[in-house]
């Protein structure tokens, strides 16, 4: 199986980005909180750019995942579910990064989750048979 093989693993890319986000989402604070409590905070306990820009890959991940999925679904409704949790995912990490309105963390974990869900549930009961169905 070619995961990369984005044409027929659309949701599994999906599944696997959203769970890698959320995971990333809930061990962040865990990692810096052990970080900072066993050296002294020489950077005031400031993250690295590169554990930063993981949201920015996840993102892209998963819009690609969410584009691909809404061409191949064969329910018109799971377009708009998908788009929707992508962009109120989308949202809240510029959100996060802007720090415009304070959100609780939740959000994050409870569209990432959806996600994972959609994606389960469009690789199992959404997926078109032949090139006919797929066609808008």
């Amino acid at each position: 199986m070619k995961l990369l093989d984005i044409q027929n693993n659309s949701d599994k890319l999906g599944i696997l980005a959203s769970s890698l986000c959320l995971i990333h989402c809930i061990a962040t604070p865990f990692l810096f909180l052990a970080h900072t409590a066993s050296h002294v905070a020489d950077h005031h306990g400031s993250k690295p750019l590169w554990w930063k820009s993981l949201d920015f890959i996840f993102l892209a991940l998963s819009f690609i995942a969410v584009y691909r999925s809404t061409q191949t679904t064969s329910r018109p409704i799971m377009k708009y579910l998908f788009w929707s949790l992508w962009g109120i995912l989308f949202a809240s990490i510029l959100n996060e990064k802007l720090e415009l309105i304070h959100l609780g963390e939740s959000i994050i974990y409870v569209v990432t989750l959806s996600l994972v869900a959609l994606h389960f549930y469009n690789q199992k009961y959404c997926k078109c048979d032949n090139e006919k169905c797929c066609e808008n």
